[in-house]
């Protein structure tokens, strides 16, 4: 039986982003919140690793693109909804105290009640948006 080339590529860059927030707890004692990383790289101290964690999820994203058999990246709305969307994004991270890596994967690694909470809330709201666009012909 041969394995889902899809499900092993999940399946390893979920180690490997479980790995790699593991790798920087324990050897700067942070929080891979890319959240909280932004915004200490904006605004706050420490900005040589926070720079560099952030030009090594830029560069891996980049290299995972080009590495792509697949069909190319399209975008599916206009620049000012993409923006409007992100800053969006900003507020509800700053809102909810991180954004879904935070509590996704370092929340729970940590057993923090209020990740759990976090973490069942975006899935919520999710599964919620896929069953509206997908039943109802809403689609932004």
């Amino acid at each position: 039986m041969v394995a889902d080339p899809n499900v092993l590529g999940g399946l390893l860059g979920g180690v490997l982003i479980g790995l790699a927030s593991l790798l920087l707890l324990f050897a700067n004692g942070r929080i891979a919140g890319i959240s909280g990383i932004a915004d200490g790289l904006l605004f706050g101290p420490e900005r040589a690793w926070r720079g560099a964690f952030v030009l090594g999820l830029l560069t891996a994203g980049v290299i995972g693109f080009q590495s792509l058999d697949g069909p190319g990246l399209t975008m599916q709305a206009d620049g000012l909804r993409l923006v409007v969307a992100g800053l969006a994004v900003g507020y509800g991270t700053r809102l909810g105290s991180g954004c879904t890596s935070g509590h996704g994967v370092c929340g729970i690694g940590r057993r923090s009640p209020r990740s759990l909470v976090a973490t069942a809330i975006f899935m919520g709201v999710a599964v919620l948006t896929v069953w509206l666009v997908r039943h109802t012909g809403v689609a932004g």
